[in-house]
């Protein structure tokens, strides 16, 4: 886990997953519903980046993340031709409130 601090008051960090191909759709669907998730990398075995999808406060919607149609059949594609894929998940937490809570 890498972490980093921003000018602006926040954290950023970034998580290695490592999960198998029928797993990876379910998977960036949740993490993608997790509000401190800036950004998502699909990661092939050989430390290509296949896919790169930023996240926003907008594709929040009631609740519930609406991913784009094309970006989870991108993951299912992918998923058939590799047995295991990692995902870099790239989180961002506002310092205040960590600092409040200590």
């Amino acid at each position: 886990m890498n972490d980093e601090s921003n000018t602006d008051g926040k954290r950023t960090w970034m998580d290695e997953i490592e999960v198998k191909s029928e797993e990876l759709v379910n998977r960036v669907k949740q993490l993608a519903a997790d509000n401190k998730v800036k950004r998502i990398r699909v990661v092939e075995p050989d430390g290509d980046i296949a896919l790169e999808i930023p996240l926003t406060y907008g594709a929040i919607a009631g609740g519930a993340v609406v991913l784009a149609a094309p970006v989870l059949a991108i993951l299912g594609a992918l998923g058939a031709f590799v047995a295991k894929v990692k995902i870099e998940v790239v989180k961002e937490e506002d310092t205040e409130t960590e600092d409040a809570a200590t």
